[in-house]
């Protein structure tokens, strides 16, 4: 790569399919991690499908991970826990824990050696429901703050790694993440439904939003200046993918 970390990243997708090809393709030409943000499914937290057909999409894409979203969440243990068995790709979470002490169906981060980077991405989960309520005990799930979660888990980080994130909190809220945690090296971020052209930021953190519905897949570039130094964007795309929206399976 040159010297640089390449990243393509989408979200929301939301059941529409067909850019399998397209991401293959891109990947092939220019060879980089893809992750996706969560809620790619047509099911929700309280509505579960047996069958999702985008599981195979994604796969035959050949995602590294995939962030959860509230439609990858289930509310019922053993249904997200399906979820995940149909998936040959990582999920990822990492503000949400089991206080029953079930294995979890998902890893709460995952690291990745790419030439002479030290990659660590984790993933952060819009919270469904406070610390405490009725829900929690009703179904073991805990959701954590995920600022600091954040907060830990950069806190941990070592100097020379990049810091990267799923984000399924929304574009609001990952400005203030990247204010309140000025470690992170890359936000990438889903929920809230935006397009940006160019990356935002705050704090001087990068903020990609590529939209929702697989209309486009960001293409993020970062390059360090100097060994061990602070990564920064050196290139951005928004390239379209020209998923469709798809039939009853």
């Amino acid at each position: 790569m040159n010297g640089l970390l390449r990243v393509y990243h989408t979200s929301d997708l939301h059941d529409r399919r067909g850019f399998a090809p397209r991401l293959r393709e891109l990947r092939e030409r220019e060879p980089g991690l893809l992750f996706d943000c969560g809620d790619s499914l047509r099911g929700s937290q309280t509505v579960y499908h047996r069958r999702e057909p985008i599981v195979a999409e994604i796969d035959a894409a050949g995602y590294d991970a995939q962030g959860i979203g509230n439609r990858e969440f289930h509310y019922l243990f053993p249904l997200l826990a399906a979820r995940a068995r149909a998936m040959r790709h990582p999920l990822v979470c990492t503000n949400l824990i089991d206080l029953r002490g079930r294995p979890l169906p998902f890893v709460p981060e995952i690291s990745f050696a790419r030439d002479d980077w030290n990659v660590r991405v984790f993933s952060l989960l819009v919270v469904q429901y406070p610390s405490g309520s009725p829900w929690e005990r009703a179904f073991g799930w805990r959701f954590l703050d995920p600022f600091e979660t954040a907060r830990r888990v950069a806190a941990t980080t070592p100097p020379d790694a990049t810091l990267v994130v799923l984000s399924h909190l929304g574009l609001r809220a990952d400005r203030l993440l990247a204010a309140a945690v000025p470690r992170l090296d890359l936000i990438l971020g889903g929920h809230s439904h935006d397009t940006l052209p160019e990356p935002d930021a705050s704090a001087g953190v990068p903020i990609v939003h590529a939209g929702p519905y697989g209309a486009f897949v960001s293409r993020t570039e970062l390059r360090k200046d100097e060994p061990g130094g602070r990564a920064r964007v050196a290139r951005f795309d928004l390239l379209p993918l020209g998923a469709v929206r798809a039939g009853r399976a």
